[in-house]
């Protein structure tokens, strides 16, 4: 009998070494993380809202993420974004040792069916969004232009960085409020338009969220040195209660549903993601540090002392946001996409 209970005994324990052997030799998040440097991708140049919240993201995500890896931002300008995050997509390490920012309109894009955007935006794996906020379209207080009414009767130079909100917001208005913007592309990040617009270089600007504004130009708003012509999002900003909300100058149904479709992208805001196929534990890992973070005092104070809003979504909202954003009904996403277009002018 005890030579039968050993003869079983043995194979069995075989099986549970071997079982636990792949999990004993996997690394722990902590373990992995340890001595590790992340890199931050940023999608556009310095001084911007999306490499200020990058940049503030890197700087605390660490102390939340197990073994406390070094994050270091690097800007990656280029085609308003693209550059980046194709760079990311195709060519970075899928371990998530790379996070990275990029335009919050590149769902729209592609559920308009833009060819050139070669990636799927749902992919990406989203840690989160420190601010959701409203955007805006400007000009400078010397232009004639202080009103929407005002630029359907007057021509006026609006900067943008490429194909994204910057120049799309301009193109929609134009196509359907009747407004005169002529988008002049090729600027290298937000923060180069407003000092275009600055020089008299162009007119205005054609989006900056309303929290980039009181961030990175506070002096401006009040001092009354831009004209805030419009603001883009699903519902209005609280301290912008005159300002009208471009869903709300649709003529009708059929174009409030493709204004709709544009201003939806504000929910994502400024978004921290991670390349595809990062393994579930280290997502779970860093979703969890970045939810901690927005919700620390720490965190809060030091956003606060640089003027910068928090209102954060998580990663799982804004992976479903984006997912919600690619299934748009094709009739929507081909009008909004026959609007916009490629890129008319370059700089």
């Amino acid at each position: 009998m005890k030579r039968a209970n050993a003869v079983f005994v043995a194979p069995l324990a075989g099986m549970l070494i071997s079982a636990a052997t792949p999990a004993l030799a996997q690394k722990s998040v902590e373990e992995f993380y340890r001595g590790k440097k992340i890199d931050m991708i940023i999608g556009y140049s310095a001084g911007g809202t999306y490499d200020l919240y990058a940049r503030l993201v890197a700087r605390h995500l660490s102390n939340y993420l197990p073994g406390n890896p070094l994050i270091v931002p690097r800007n990656m300008p280029g085609g308003g974004s693209r550059s980046a995050v194709t760079w990311v997509y195709t060519g970075a390490p899928r371990d998530g040792t790379v996070l990275s920012t990029a335009d919050q309109s590149l769902s729209v894009e592609q559920a308009m069916g833009d060819k050139q955007l070669r990636l799927d935006t749902r992919e990406l794996i989203y840690i989160g969004n420190p601010s959701a906020d409203n955007n805006t379209t400007v000009t400078w207080h010397t232009s004639p232009i202080k009103t929407i009414e005002d630029a359907k009767r007057i021509e006026a130079p609006m900067g943008a960085t490429g194909g994204s909100t910057s120049s799309q917001y301009p193109k929609a208005m134009n196509a359907l409020l009747g407004t005169k913007f002529r988008v002049i592309v090729g600027y290298p990040g937000g923060n180069d338009i407003s000092l275009a617009m600055e020089r008299g270089e162009v007119a205005g600007r054609g989006s900056n969220a309303w929290g980039a504004w009181k961030a990175t130009r506070a002096d401006w708003i009040r001092d009354k040195k831009i004209n805030i012509l419009v603001q883009i999002g699903l519902r209005k900003a609280h301290d912008l209660p005159d300002v009208p909300l471009l869903i709300d100058l649709a003529k009708n149904d059929e174009d409030r549903a493709v204004l709709k479709l544009l201003s939806a992208s504000t929910t994502i805001g400024r978004p921290i993601f991670t390349t595809p196929g990062v393994p579930a534990e280290r997502v779970k890992a860093l979703r969890d540090a970045f939810d901690r973070m927005v919700a620390d005092p720490v965190f809060l104070e030091q956003a606060k002392k640089e003027n910068l809003e928090i209102e954060p979504v998580s990663g799982e909202e804004l992976q479903k946001i984006v997912a919600d954003i690619v299934a748009t009904p094709k009739p929507i996403a081909d009008r909004l996409q026959e609007i916009i277009g490629g890129i008319e002018q370059n700089r």
